[in-house]
């Protein structure tokens, strides 16, 4: 997934996105983990909207992708707005070069768009690597009923006057697999509108998966939560949107 035309339309159907509460999500857990966080890794950083925020938080962050026109935009972004970070185009499942990192975040399904749990391990082999002793993963994923009650085989519309799409989400033939199939509308200077289409794959795992992966990497303190909320630790698949945590 390059992501191409998306990365320029991505910010305009992401508008609703709740940005500011993964930003808090994460300050609540450093602050509720005691870490001592100085410098974090958004690995899918997509435009950047999370890694801006938290550096004008005063953290010194990097921001990882693997579509060079999401860091583009992101890197555009970041100029207007006087913020300095670091964008590296690289893959996260061959991540290399960030030794001695205090935090790996990774949010908004980065990790679901990891369809093969041999793929999710070494991404978790790396980031574990990578960290200072005591450092820490907090990622976020679709939790297993949400995609299998509430997204797969359903379809999805919005139309404004600039920008329309139409979303079909298709079952895989795994539980917890998914096809994102995207339609987009996208108004021209001239008045007409050029089409584009998206293919997505997405693949969520339950809890107790991720769980035995992070075990067995190594990592000590293993935590879950559902929906930005630092009161719900849960230990089952509740939620639409599942946090997990992971010290090192």
């Amino acid at each position: 997934m390059t992501y191409n035309e998306f990365a320029y339309v991505y910010d305009r159907l992401m508008e609703h996105a709740p940005y500011d509460s993964w930003v808090q999500f994460t300050k609540d857990m450093i602050e509720s983990n005691q870490l001592k966080t100085k410098n974090i890794v958004d690995l899918g950083c997509g435009t950047g909207e999370i890694a801006i925020r938290l550096a004008n938080s005063g953290f010194h962050i990097t921001g990882v992708d693997i579509s060079s026109d999401m860091l583009t935009v992101a890197q555009a972004k970041a100029m207007q707005q006087g913020v300095h970070i670091p964008w590296i185009h690289q893959d996260m499942t061959n991540l290399e070069g960030f030794s001695n990192t205090d935090l790996f975040i990774s949010y908004c399904d980065v990790m679901n768009y990891i369809t093969n749990i041999d793929e999710v391990t070494t991404v978790c082999q790396r980031v574990y690597e990578h960290l200072q002793e005591d450092g820490a993963f907090i990622f976020d994923i679709h939790a297993l009923p949400y995609v299998e009650k509430m997204l797969v085989d359903q379809t999805f519309a919005d139309v404004t006057d600039e920008l329309a799409y139409i979303w079909f989400c298709e079952s895989g033939e795994e539980i917890g697999a998914m096809t994102h199939y995207l339609t987009i509308f996208e108004k021209q200077v001239d008045g007409t509108y050029h089409r584009f289409d998206e293919i997505h794959e997405e693949k969520t795992y339950n809890i107790e998966t991720y769980a035995n992966v992070l075990h067995n990497i190594g990592f000590r303190k293993i935590k879950f939560y559902a929906d930005f909320s630092m009161q719900n630790e849960i230990s089952t698949d509740k939620g639409e949107r599942i946090f997990i945590f992971a010290q090192k």
